[in-house]
């Protein structure tokens, strides 16, 4: 488990995260973090973020999945 020391920053306090954990998370300089108190601990989340096209089509492995979805009887005035 790694440790580290609340610091003073300007008029605030910061710490420091360790290059092993960014690298680990692929977190980056001026990435934004959520942070929240969750029992007693300090919990930074890595923020979502949308894909643009071009990181969504370099995913992309040529599977396309279709199913039918069954909503069931009509129940009001739905076109068929």
């Amino acid at each position: 488990m790694d440790q580290v020391a609340i610091r003073t920053w300007g008029n605030s306090q910061g710490i420091r995260i360790p290059k092993d954990i960014l690298e680990k998370m692929q977190l980056k300089t001026m990435d934004i973090l959520d942070i929240s108190i969750e029992n007693d601990a300090i919990v930074l989340r890595k923020r979502f973020r949308h894909k643009n096209f071009e990181e969504r089509l370099a995913e992309y492995e040529g599977k396309i999945s279709v199913t039918d979805f069954n909503w069931g009887k009509p129940k009001g005035r739905e076109l068929l």
